[in-house]
């Protein structure tokens, strides 16, 4: 199966076990999306924790993504401090036989245009799978210009952008998509990530949703998916109502994955320890708020 850059692409997390990936609790979590039949798996985003892992370490998630994925297309993030080590983790999961492969413009150093640019260019010329731009400025400070995301869509193997569709406000985001789409090639389709403002962005003309809590709750995520593709904006409002708490606990967290794999513990799809060190999960009057959550909602 191709990866056809609409729909649904769930992002679980990488639960951890004593410093190292819980590789039996990772495929668990790739049989639950692939049995709530979502469009596409993203492995080793950043709720898959890429950045703390040793290429090793990946390799052998993106295989194990991808031999209990089944028919269900897989991409991977092969960012890096390092242009030599995006290449090499590049051709580890083109031989593992992912779909696609997610970029963002890692470094120590703040990026210039002309160095992203040049990032992804050589990657281009090196692949022979579709890549998607990873725009993540709230982890990689990097904020791509219009001018720039134009220019890089022309690149053969680039075939989608991932946005960020509350950054850095939900209007400031739509504008910038409404300015973006009449410019992108045919072949590029545009996605969106930051799920609390992902629905309106499909609903304004995203194709795909490179969602976080899709990774964990895919049932539910894959009916907001759904009810936004197909303008049904009750639903939407419905569904959106129920995520909106663990949203709102992901932002006062900085981010969702502290949040989602402490839910993940709680839901008994994480153990202890889930998080790469040294983050943490959340507080433990958090945690019983989720797990009220969690039991109120049954949102999985």
């Amino acid at each position: 199966m191709t990866f056809s850059f609409t729909g649904l692409s769930a992002f679980p997390i990488t639960p951890m076990h004593q410093d190292a990936p819980d590789e039996a609790r990772f495929a668990a979590l790739i049989a639950r999306l692939v049995e709530a039949k979502v469009d596409s798996i993203g492995a080793l985003g950043s709720t898959g924790s890429y950045a703390f892992l040793t290429r090793n370490e990946r390799e052998k998630i993106t295989r194990l993504a991808v031999s209990h994925a089944g028919t269900t297309p897989v991409l991977v993030s092969i960012g890096a401090i390092n242009l030599r080590d995006t290449l090499l983790l590049a051709e580890d999961a083109q031989k593992a036989g992912v779909k696609a492969l997610l970029l963002p413009p890692m470094s120590y150093f703040p990026l210039r245009d002309e160095e992203v640019f040049t990032l992804y260019e050589t990657v281009s010329r090196h692949v022979s799978v579709p890549l998607v731009v990873y725009d993540t400025p709230g982890t990689t400070q990097f904020h791509f210009s219009d001018t720039l995301m134009q220019r890089i869509c022309q690149l053969p193997q680039v075939r989608s952008i991932k946005l960020p569709s509350g950054s850095p406000t939900a209007e400031e985001a739509a504008a910038r998509m409404k300015r973006l789409l009449p410019a992108l090639p045919d072949s590029t389709s545009p996605g969106i990530s930051g799920d609390p403002t992902a629905a309106g962005a499909l609903m304004q003309g995203a194709r795909i949703w490179y969602s976080e809590w899709g990774g964990l709750f895919p049932h539910l995520a894959r009916q907001l998916t759904d009810a936004a593709l197909t303008g049904q904006r009750e639903d939407v409002t419905r569904i959106e109502a129920i995520f909106a708490p663990f949203w709102e606990m992901s932002a006062r967290y900085g981010g969702s994955l502290r949040v989602i794999a402490s839910a993940a513990t709680i839901m008994g799809l994480a153990g202890p320890g889930a998080l790469p060190r040294p983050l943490q999960g959340v507080s433990p009057q958090d945690a019983k708020k989720l797990a009220t959550l969690i039991d109120t909602h049954q949102p999985g």
